[in-house]
This record gives C-alpha cells, structure tokens and sequence, in this order.
C-alpha cells in the first residue's frame, strides 16, 4: 500500500505527535509498504531560533521524509506547537500529495489550520484524520467551526483518536465517529533486565518546559523530599538554563542532573534506570507516550489524574495517579516510592506487562483496519450526495452522522464538588455588576438624550482620538520601565527583563479592564513572579514593588489635585478637596502595610495564632522589601520621574480627546487633568469591571460642573475615553497573554504550585492499599 503520512509539526522540534508518526512509518516501511512523511522541516539556523524562540535540533533528513518549509511557534494549548503558517508550506505539501499517487493520507491533528485544512479539502485520495490533542476550551473551538471547520472535518474518510480524551475532544467540538488506536510504543527497543543498584530514590521527568508539563510543581515537591529522604531528579528535554531559572531554591540544583535533549537510546537507558518516572502535567495531555514508553522499560510512574494520562495508568497497579497542580500530594507520593521499594518494584513488573497494550505491532495493525474502511467507503449515490460529501454537509466515511454534543468533563472532580458552582456564581456577579454599570451608562444617556450623546460621538475627529490611543498605550511602557526599576533595587539579582515587566503590565491592565475589584493587581505580581523561578518567595516582594508603584501614584494623583486647584475657580474647590482625600484610603492602608512588621513584630509564641502571626510577620517584612527602591537613588529617581511622565502622557492622551470632540477651546489641560484625577480616584476600588459606570458619572461631573460643558458631550467624552483605555488594555493585553501562554486560570494555578510543601517523617508501618490516595475522575 502506498501511504502518506502528513504531520503539521515542524520534524526538527520534536514532540509526540512526531514521534508517533516517524515509529509508525517505520513500522509500516518493515512490513514493505511504501511510505513517505511529509513535515515542515527547520533547520538549525538563526531564522528558526527566531520563528522559534529555541533552536532546531540538527537531525538528518530520513530518505522516506519530504520536508515541506518551515513552521513557527505559538502558544497554544499550554505549550508551544510549531506549526506551518507560510503558504509555501501548503502548496509543498499538496504538490507531494499530488504527484505521490498513494492510496490514503493518513493526517495528524486534522484541526490545524493551514496544512491540515487544506489536506482535507484538496487531496482526492481518501484521508483519514488522527486526533491527537486534548481541548476543553471552547472559545478556540468555537471560532474554528465558525470559520469552517467542523464541514472539513467531515472530508475525512475515517477519523482515529489516540485516547479516550482525544476522542472527547472531536465528540464534543466537532462530532464524527472515531475508532481509538492508542499510540504504540517500541517493545522490543526497550532495555530489559534488573534496574542498577542504588542507596536513594531515582526519579524522572521527561518533557519539555512548556507551563502545562508541570516542571514547577515537581520541583516545588522535590526540594521538600529531600529534606527527608535520599533522592536525584534526572530531567531530560528541557534546557538546563530553563530549568535553573524555576528552581524554587538554588541548593535543589545539587540534586539534579539535567541532560538537556538526548538521543533514543540515551532516552531508553535513562527510562530504564529510573526508579519512578514523574509525569506532572497540570492539563491538555490527550495520551502521554512517555508513559507507556517508561511501561516498557519497566518503570512505574507518578502522574497527574488528568483525563489523558488516567486513561493509561491504573492507579496503585502500573503507577500512581495525584490531584494535578498539588506539589505537596506529589511529595509525599515519592517519600512513599522510596520507603517502599519493594510495592515499587512490584508495579515496575505490572507496568512491563500494561505495555504490551501499546506494541506497535499491535497498534499499527488497527490502524491498517481503518485506513482499509477508509479507502472501501461506498462512492457517493448520487450528484447530490457527492455535493454534499465535498461541500462537508455530511460525512465522508460513509457512516450515519454523528453531531457534536455536550458531553461531561473528564477532568477529576474538584475537592468538595463545588469548584464548578462557585465559578458559576462568580461568573454570575461579575456579569451582574457589568450589567450595573452598563445600566448606569444607559440611563445617564436616556436622561441626556441618546441622540444628543451619539451625535457628539460621531462627529469626534478619528485622527485625534488615534493620537489619544497611541499616548495611553506609550503611557504603559513608560509604567512598565519604572516598575523595572523599582524592582532591581528590592530583586537585584533576579535576572527579570523589561519585556517581563511590560508583559506582567500588560496583563495587569487587561484584567483590570475585564474584572472589578483591581484584579489585575495580583495577576501582574503572579505572572513577574514566575519569571523569578521562585514564585512562592518573591511574590511577596513583587507585591511590595506593586506596593512602591502604588505610592508613586498616589503622589500623581496629589499633584495632578493641585494643579486642578490652582486652575480652577473656588466653586469647583469643594468637590476637587472631596476626591483628594478619598485618594488617600489607599495612602493609609499602604502606611498600615509598612508598620505592620514593627506592630506585629518577632512572634516567637507557640500555638495556632502565634504561628499565624509568624507567617504575616516574614510575609509583611517580604513585602517591605519592595520598598527598598527609595533608598537607593540610582534607581529611585528614574523610577519616579518615569511614573510621573507615564501620567503627564495620560494627561495629554485625555487632551487629545478634547480635540476630537472640539471642546478644546472650552476645556484644556486643567479639564484634562481633573477627568483624569476623577476616573482614577472612583477606580480606586472599582465596582464594575473597567468601572462601568462610574467611569461615565465621574466623567460628566467633572466638566459639567467644574467647566459648563454639556451632558451629552460630556457623556460622550467619557464613553469615547473609556474605550480608547479598554482598546489599549485589548491590544497590549491579548499579545502579552500570547507570549506567555497564559489564561487567568493559569495565573490561578501558578499560585497553587508555589504553595509551600511540608513532609512529616515517614511512618515506619507501611501504608496499606486502603490507606492510599484515592483520585475520582468522571466519565
């Protein structure tokens, strides 16, 4: 048989997917079948470290390889997929498909743009699609059926999935039918014999350092494993520089040995001396190779109870499955692998034997079933069946169709079951205080008269407001440098770059754009501090460097009250000396944060609330740190004078808008100013996200009463205002949330797996069956 094996991952930055298919390739090349894979190949130049942001592995070029372009990088799904973008990739792809004259292509991961769509729709030979991932979000998924892609799907001939989750992911998004082949694993590559003699537990993590692998959440457990029990972590795929920059603490690097990318037979030599491998991933992994590789060499494994990873291991026979994003269950899990070594070596034997589930012998013969179902598929009956077929209006396999539905998560079941209602009534307020504002706005408008306000509206001069919108986004920059500042004095040795500050300042105002209550505050410090690789003892810091910031705002606001009052005339001076000092709540809470240490001072006591007391005392004095910025000049002064610019160009970004609506010659720079000292004093503690609302009210007060400017064209102002801020915080927000591959959820976990991690001496019985952990999963 003549097959085609069409990947959309880049053949030099190897991943799964990649993996299967160069084993299934091979495979079918020993049976004498003629086989060709077509992949974007990178070489190992500067172009592709660029594209990339990591260099290509320099791999030689297999005779049954076409190499089909470049790819790029993008985070997607937790990790980096390298992917072709380029159309000179499609059109090389589908020139080898043309003139390869096969009998099936057999595409991976069908729901990636470019390639695979375009496989599904151009090739004339039957396709049939494996799917690979895991996808529980549906925005992404959503997007991609509203552009197309559940019609070209349904150009597959037969659809494969890896897993069970795998399978979920086409039912639920796409719906089809699908045939589970697992992936195979190379039984006979596999070292066999009894495991190296040692004195201490040696575990194993293989993975890159994407954010979903879980690197972080290992190391947090294993540095307090080794507080109590002998023990080596052997990381292999992730570069060492990646990894000593998450290291929670540097003395774990003595425990360590870091190999960096090695080849497959270093891979299987490693997988064979290992005592457990660690598979921690936080979510997105459909199957998990490594595992049943590990399998095969004898090797039990501690994994995270994920719907991909639970499909292969049995928990407490072939390995042991843990809550995800829980370094302290993950601990005591391997101080329970080392004090048991012979329930280890049990499951090792027991997972050998779960390994022949996934021999490529085996695997490589379902998947010949299906690709001989695919090419047998009746012809269509008739025009209108063929139209249909090729249009995507049903199915080509020629099976009833299948409609995507609703199906349960098979993620585990949060602790107390009630993670998924809280969500819900936290969704639920925060959409009722959006509607708050809005209703606000609307009724300001009614009362106005809409056409009043939508008239001044459309008559604003788009040049001016552009300029507005360019003087607030620069004004963020500005922001983010005198954070970078105030932070080398309080994190000198750090290693943080200014793009971790701008992205962290990014992030910060888009969530603040999107959530009330200043959310976007803590969700700045999260994502700086994991740039640190030791989130749970800088955060802290990170917050009082907010803190530093926070204060040099406060000295802004008071400037921008005296240059409003010294502009005004003294019917305005009573309002303008109200919003002053409702601007310094947060100065005496930021004064309460810098005496705390002194007032709580040494707690030394014993009992719950002395330990407690202890806690806030090292918190607040961790914290107080990021105040050292003060008494360091060199980088004191510039952090002052450039927050200070940041509001001088906000200032003259709410001028420009005076421009656009023409009311320049009524309000300047004073009225300027005071909007601005207004919007940011209600903004203290908004209600609604973005301050909805408010934002207008403040607004409309402000230069109706302090400079007789109408309502309606106040109103106006305000609602143009507020979407010149919410379209900076969008277009500055989304790219720095791309670039770290980060969602708010994310943000959430980072701060779990920085949690501290306390081992007690292991009990001298041993824990029975009974006694161990118990992960419940719904299905």
């Amino acid at each position: 048989m003549r097959i085609a094996l069409v990947t959309p991952y880049s053949w030099t930055y190897q991943g799964g997917v990649n993996r299967h298919v160069q084993s299934l390739a091979e495979e079918y090349i020993s049976r004498g079948h003629y086989v060709r894979v077509i992949a974007p190949f990178d070489p190992p130049d500067r172009l592709s470290k660029v594209l990339h942001r990591a260099e290509a592995e320099d791999r030689e070029i297999p005779d049954y390889l076409i190499p089909v372009g470049r790819t790029f990088g993008i985070n997607a799904n937790g990790a980096v997929s390298n992917i072709p973008l380029f159309p000179s990739g499609v059109v090389e792809t589908r020139r080898a498909i043309e003139e390869g004259d096969f009998d099936v292509v057999h595409l991976h991961e069908p729901t990636t743009p470019a390639n695979g769509w375009d496989t599904c729709l151009s090739s004339d030979v039957p396709v049939v699609g494996t799917f690979h991932a895991y996808s529980t979000k549906p925005l992404p998924n959503y997007i991609a059926n509203a552009v197309g892609a559940r019609r070209t799907l349904n150009r597959l001939s037969a659809r494969i999935a890896v897993s069970q989750a795998a399978a979920w992911t086409g039912r639920r998004w796409f719906g089809g039918n699908y045939t589970i082949v697992p992936n195979g694993v190379d039984i006979d590559a596999a070292p066999t014999g009894p495991k190296p003699e040692t004195d201490h537990l040696r575990a194993l993590f293989v993975g890159r350092p994407d954010e979903r692998k879980g690197l972080p959440v290992l190391l947090r457990a294993f540095s307090a494993l080794v507080e109590h029990a002998p023990a080596r972590l052997t990381v292999v795929g992730a570069d060492p520089d990646d990894v000593h920059r998450i290291l929670a603490h540097p003395e774990l690097s003595d425990h360590l040995d870091l190999k960096g990318r090695v080849s497959n037979e270093e891979l299987w030599r490693q997988l064979h001396e290992a005592d457990v491998l660690v598979a921690p991933s936080l979510s997105g992994e459909s199957f998990g190779m490594i595992l049943t590789e590990a399998f095969a060499a004898g090797t039990p494994v501690i994994a995270s109870g994920i719907a991909g990873y639970s499909d292969v291991v049995t928990h407490n026979h072939d390995g042991i499955l843990v809550p995800p994003a829980d370094p302290q269950a993950l601990a005591e899990e391997l101080q329970w692998a080392h004090h048991e070594p012979e329930r280890l070596a049990e499951m090792g034997e027991a997972a050998r034997e779960s390994s022949q589930r996934y021999a490529w012998s085996s695997v490589a013969d379902k998947v010949m079933d299906v690709y001989e179902r695919a090419i047998e598929v009746p012809e269509p009956r008739d025009v209108a069946d063929r139209v249909r077929r090729r249009f995507g209006v049903t199915p080509s396999d020629g099976l009833p169709w299948a409609p995507a539905v609703k199906l349960p998560s098979l993620d585990p079941v949060p602790e107390g079951g009630s993670g998924r209602r809280k969500g819900w009534i936290r969704k639920a307020a925060i959409g009722f205080m959006a509607l708050f504002g809005l209703g606000l706005t609307a009724i300001a408008a009614q009362k106005i008269g809409v056409d009043q306000v939508a008239e001044a509206v459309v008559r604003s001069d788009i040049s001016w407001v552009l300029v507005a919108l360019a003087l607030m986004a620069s004004s963020l920059f500005f922001r983010a440098w005198s954070w970078f500042f105030i932070a080398k004095s309080a994190l000198p040795h750090s290693g943080l770059k200014r793009r971790d500050f701008a992205s962290a300042t990014m992030i910060g105002v888009l969530m603040s754009a999107t959530l009330p209550a200043r959310l976007g505050e803590p969700a700045r410090a999260i994502s700086l501090a994991r740039h640190t690789g030791r989130a749970r003892d800088t955060l802290p810091v990170v917050v009082g460097t907010i803190v530093s910031q926070t204060m040099l705002n406060i000295l802004a606001i008071l400037l921008l009250g005296a240059f409003v009052l010294s502009s005004m005339d003294s019917v305005f001076h009573g309002g303008t000396r109200q919003i002053l000092l409702f601007s310094l709540i947060p100065a005496v809470l930021l004064l309460a944060v810098i005496a705390a240490p002194t007032i709580l001072g040494n707690q030394s006591g014993k009992g719950r609330l002395a330990r407690v007391g202890a806690v806030v005392h090292s918190v607040m004095l961790q914290v107080r740190r990021g105040l050292t910025v003060f008494r360091h000049p060199r980088n004191g002064a510039p952090a002052v004078a450039l927050q200070l610019f940041a509001w001088v160009i906000q200032m003259l970004s709410c001028w420009a808008l005076m421009f656009a609506l023409g009311l320049d010659s009524q309000a300047g720079l004073a009225a300027s100013a005071a909007v601005l000292l207004a919007v940011n004093v209600t903004a203290v503690v908004p209600v609604t996200p973005s301050n909805i609302g408010m934002f207008q009210v403040a607004v409309i007060f402000v230069l109706h009463k302090g400079w007789g400017i109408s309502t309606a064209d106040a109103l106006a102002y305000g609602v143009i205002l507020q979407a010149v801020e919410m379209a900076t915080a969008v277009a500055l927000g989304v790219p720095a949330m791309l670039r770290e591959g980060l969602t708010w959820s994310d943000l959430r976990t980072q701060a779990i797996a920085s949690a501290p991690v306390e081992l007690e001496a292991y009990p001298q019985r041993k824990r029975s069956q009974e006694e161990r952990r118990e992960v419940t999963y719904t299905r």
